[in-house]
């Protein structure tokens, strides 16, 4: 296993380095210091032939300028905050409208578009680097110094582990996630409408027109969002329900586990033979189909279109601050925030 590094571009007079992790079996993962944006995650498909199966530009240019949070770490709150202000202890907090009049993934810098300082990681089964940032307090509207960490750690079985931690000096909001766009086809042969998703969510967040979930759990049962069962996600696109519709044809909806604890989704490409099990401690996933891809930019090669990649955002509920209902994104000085996801690539022969 090892740790290659080059310098990817200059940002505010910093380098931007990609950090590339082997393990023996050839997977490889690429990570920048600049919002932990994975660039590519290279995986064998069922007859050996290694692709890329994330969304990334060759370019650190393109990042800056067309990128919309392609493999970056979000945060301090992903998703949307509605009104762009909330209230802890009757203190109101406005926060960056970046998405007028809403706040969007952490604002117009958030944590997906700073500098993280790093430190790699080598063991005798796995390789990775962990990423340390501090928010001041103040830093995009929200209260509180955060000390926050991310580590990427890629293992012999093909798992790529994410781990983030974080502690606060006064209390504050903090509900991270990775945002890479999946694409098991490999290079961006196809789109990601055949892929197959699984996984036990009997609800979902109804959504408004601004895409900020309105309070209500709806029933996922005999609908599109149903997973109990796999399903296409070309499902979503070709629906008529309303909130298929309102999404721009797609998904972009918060799906809530039917438990607590540990819980997996499985996404496959049965023409690649390629799968993903995403292994995570929160109570909810996005689910985004890049409804709202196009664009006059190429990603690597490819002319950016709708549905050429899909999020699986495992996070709290978004918005959770305005339901007091929802699990609490809220984050004490006495506690450690702590989430966790693992991402295991596997292959399927055909007929499987």
């Amino acid at each position: 296993m090892k740790i290659q590094e080059r310098l990817f571009g200059m940002y505010e007079g910093e380098s931007v380095i990609e950090y590339t992790l082997a393990n023996d079996s050839g997977m490889t993962v690429s990570c920048l210091n600049y919002g932990c944006v994975i660039t590519k995650i290279v995986v064998p498909d069922r007859d050996g032939n290694f692709e890329n199966v994330v969304l990334g530009f060759e370019e650190f240019d393109d990042y800056l300028q067309w990128s919309p949070y392609f493999g970056a770490v979000v945060g301090r709150v992903a998703g949307r905050i509605n009104g762009a202000k909330f209230a802890l202890d009757g203190k109101e907090y406005r926060l960056a409208a970046n998405e007028a009049p809403n706040h969007l993934h952490g604002g117009n810098k958030g944590f997906s578009s700073v500098i993280w300082r790093t430190e790699k990681l080598v063991t005798n089964d796995a390789v990775g680097v962990k990423f340390f940032y501090v928010s001041p307090d103040g830093e995009e509207g929200y209260p509180g110094n955060l000390t926050t960490s991310v580590t990427y750690l890629l293992t012999n079985e093909n798992e790529l582990c994410v781990t983030f931690e974080g502690r606060t000096d006064q209390k504050t909001l903090l509900n991270m996630t990775n945002h890479s766009y999946f694409n098991l086809s490999g290079d961006l042969k196809r789109d990601c409408l055949e892929h197959k998703l699984q996984l036990e969510s009997d609800r979902f967040l109804e959504l408004g027109d601004d895409l900020i979930p309105t309070g209500k759990m709806m029933d996922a049962s005999g609908t599109p969002f149903d997973f109990y069962q796999e399903r296409s996600l070309r499902d979503g696109k070709n629906s008529t329900h309303p909130q298929n519709v309102l999404a721009g044809n797609g998904y972009d909806h918060p799906l809530v586990f039917a438990k607590k604890g540990e819980n997996t989704i499985v996404l496959r490409d049965k023409e690649s033979g390629r799968g993903l099990a995403v292994t995570t401690n929160q109570p909810c996933v996005v689910l985004y189909t890049s409804n709202q891809l196009m664009g006059p930019f190429s990603i690597s090669g490819v002319p950016a279109r709708n549905y050429l990649g899909v999020c699986l955002e495992t996070q709290g509920l978004p918005d959770a601050i305005h339901h007091p209902e929802f699990p609490t994104v809220i984050l004490n000085p006495e506690e450690l925030y702590y989430s966790t996801t693992t991402y295991q690539f596997f292959t399927e022969k055909l007929g499987e």
